[in-house]
């Protein structure tokens, strides 16, 4: 499968979960795969903190460096901290906002340039916390909240240059900080059969689930696909509580 022979992709948090299942699917489909994170991801590894403001201009400046093009940009690294409103410091509000928020936003400014000349292809990873909110999660539902919108801004600003920008906005899936929490619970296998239950589908999601919604968005199968953001939820917002 070659979908991206020739194509030069970056994979942002991508030493673990969705991001590492994507980055594995892009690779698997011949891309060249830029990774950047604080660990490493076993491709072309960039280190970076992107609760450090200048980390995008860095890493945006080495993949040009090292590749002089950018076809795909998958902005898939995030935080979450949990406290309500009151619960929650100054500092817990801007590490979310930035790492979540202003960490792509300055992503796609700097590589826009080459996104440009390539006709290239954005997908943001958001949540279903954009689109409703878990308890205790106010400045994790604004980030996602905003990347939806940042998502809909770029496709309709950057539409005209043939740059495209989604958005996937997953629910429970099987991640690693996913799998730690529900093992920290009294009765874990309790706790799964209740987080499987909410869902239509009877069961949570994977992170190669996650991938292939994000590698066909940045693919030319979707070439007439922008401006979007799509649930990938097992059907969780779509069913109405019980009484």
């Amino acid at each position: 499968m070659s979908r991206f022979a020739g194509k030069v992709a970056l994979v942002t948090g991508a030493s673990s979960g969705m991001g590492a299942a994507t980055a594995k699917r892009l690779a698997e489909g011949d891309a060249r795969v830029f990774t950047a994170q604080r660990g490493k991801a076993g491709y072309e590894d960039i280190a970076a903190d992107f609760a450090d403001p200048d980390a995008p201009e860095q890493v945006i400046a080495q993949v040009q460096k090292a590749a002089g093009q950018l076809d795909i940009l998958i902005n898939n690294a995030g935080v979450m901290r949990e406290g309500t409103v009151e619960e929650s410091s100054l500092n817990d509000w801007h590490l979310q906002l930035q790492v979540n928020l202003t960490a792509p936003f300055l992503l796609i400014r700097h590589a826009m340039p080459m996104l440009r000349a390539a006709h290239g292809a954005i997908v943001n990873t958001g949540s279903i916390e954009g689109l409703g909110n878990n308890p205790r999660h106010p400045a994790y539902g604004a980030s996602k909240a905003g990347l939806h919108g940042l998502t809909r801004a770029v496709a309709v600003d950057h539409g005209p240059d043939g740059v495209r920008c989604n958005a996937v906005a997953p629910g429970w899936i099987d991640t690693d900080l996913n799998e730690d929490f529900i093992d920290s619970m009294p009765d874990p296998l309790a706790f799964r059969a209740q987080i499987g239950g909410i869902h239509p589908l009877r069961r949570t999601g994977a992170p190669d689930e996650v991938a292939a919604l994000i590698c066909w968005l940045a693919s030319d199968e979707a070439s007439f696909v922008t401006g979007q953001v799509w649930a990938i939820d097992g059907g969780r917002m779509t069913k109405l509580s019980l009484p």
